[in-house]
């Protein structure tokens, strides 16, 4: 069984920013032609990981980039500031780059944004590299007329070394797959408050830097650690269906192990969104060799950041590239969400 390939169409829509498979179809066939190269023992744009990886000496620079759309700019739980940082941070630590050594920061405003805004935005941005352990050390600002941008864009290059790339294609069968926390929490919070949904509890986004969580996985499960991804654009849906095409593997998701707030299901419910379409970005998806699982399990729950961490699925020969949900009444092939359901979430 394979792929149907995807040609992009004429016209660039917003599903092609979602994640998934749209967006991979435009980065394959468009923005990753002819560029890229780094050598056979680096990681380019070709491989559409959450970097790249360039061999320097005994070690990798790692280089990840990122441009942040989000609307509302301020959600709970976080805004664009804290989400620019960290994301960029995310992206060097799963590819193992768990100390970041600097990030660069562009930002585009629109005429007659507010002054008082863009400082409780800085200021955020200047919080969580605090709590990174890194710092901005160069950037860009333009402005452009109103009505011409939607308030604020920012970009964000971070770097990074490390010793060993831990890619999103090292699986095979018998592997195991770990979640770090509960799933869809970002996506469904930008989305309840969006729609000016009306909860009893708080729905907050996950938006955090998750490399020290990262390096504690890393320390104890060392090579048995064989693939990373954070579950963003197309949440974890998009992230195993990555892992899985490029590792050559199938992947068999048990639900009902799947860590979920009552809260997110509840949101997905009343939009009609899948919670396992949703995006994170305080998460990570971890393919761990089974003698190692047990092992990184505890060291991540051990961590504030992973208390509610779970092995939620394994590698098998069969359906290679596809996702299998187990709903413990049967199965079905986990889809990954095609149109604009989470369009500017991140």
């Amino acid at each position: 069984m394979t792929r149907n390939v995807r040609l992009v169409e004429e016209r660039i829509t917003l599903k092609y920013g979602t994640g998934g498979g749209a967006m991979r179809a435009l980065i394959e066939q468009i923005f990753a032609k002819g560029l890229g190269d780094v050598g056979d023992d680096g990681i380019g744009l070709a491989a559409m990981d959450d970097g790249a990886a360039i061999r320097i000496g005994e070690r990798y620079l790692v280089i990840a980039t990122d441009s942040h759309v989000v609307q509302p700019i301020e959600f709970p739980g976080g805004d664009i500031g804290r989400l620019a940082v960290s994301g960029t941070v995310n992206d060097l630590a799963v590819m193992g780059a768990t100390e970041p050594l600097a990030l660069t920061c562009s930002a585009i405003l629109e005429d007659g944004f507010e002054k008082a805004r863009l400082e409780r935005i800085w200021s955020s941005i200047q919080a969580t590299c605090a709590e990174a352990g890194t710092t901005i050390v160069t950037g860009d600002t333009k402005v452009m007329g109103h009505g011409e941008i939607d308030g604020l864009v920012i970009n964000t290059t971070g770097v990074g070394l490390t010793r060993r790339v831990v890619s999103d294609a090292g699986l095979r069968p018998g592997d195991q797959i770990l979640v770090t926390g509960t799933m869809g929490d970002h996506g469904l919070a930008i989305m309840a408050t969006r729609n000016e949904l009306a909860l009893e509890t708080s729905l907050e986004s996950d938006v955090a830097p998750v490399h020290t969580l990262v390096r504690r996985a890393l320390e104890v499960g060392g090579e048995g650690v064989v693939a990373m991804k954070d579950p963003t654009r197309g949440g974890l849906s998009s992230a195993l269906h990555e892992m899985a095409e490029k590792s050559g593997v199938g992947i068999i998701v048990d639900e009902t192990a799947v860590p979920m707030r009552d809260e997110v299901r509840a949101v997905g419910e009343l939009l009609g969104i899948d919670p396992l379409v949703s995006a994170n970005e305080g998460k990570v998806v971890l393919g761990v060799r089974p003698e190692s699982a047990a092992a990184v399990l505890d060291a991540v729950r051990a961590h504030p950041l992973g208390r509610n961490a779970a092995i939620v699925g394994q590698c098998v020969e069969e359906r290679p590239g596809f996702v299998v949900l187990d709903t413990g009444f049967g199965s079905r092939l986990l889809a990954e969400a095609e149109g604009e359901l989470l369009p500017r979430i991140c």
